[in-house]
């Protein structure tokens, strides 16, 4: 079982900013850098330089080639999907 947010949600969830995960790699240090846009703080260069070097979210496709023959689960929430689960379990017949 494994769960990840969706690329196309409207909030990046790790960063709580709408649209974050569209800007280019210098916008997103720019930002979380010189403004507390991002949870309230501005962020060190460490902590920014690391986050946006690794955070990568991914889309149902990418989900599906990665995890091939597992169950897709759309967690939504205010019906858009906000995040993706995978998982092999049986699914129940009953």
């Amino acid at each position: 079982f494994i769960q990840t947010p969706n690329k196309h949600f409207f909030i990046e969830p790790h960063y709580l900013l709408p649209f974050f995960q569209y800007l280019p790699q210098s916008a997103k240090l720019w930002i979380l850098l010189n403004t507390k846009l991002s949870r309230g703080y501005k962020w060190s260069e460490k902590a920014a330089k690391g986050y946006v070097s690794q955070v990568q979210l991914l889309t149902r496709k990418q989900i599906q080639k990665i995890f091939p023959g597992s169950h897709i689960y759309n967690e939504r929430f205010i019906g858009m999907t906000k995040s993706f689960a995978a998982h092999n379990f049986p699914l129940s017949t009953v």
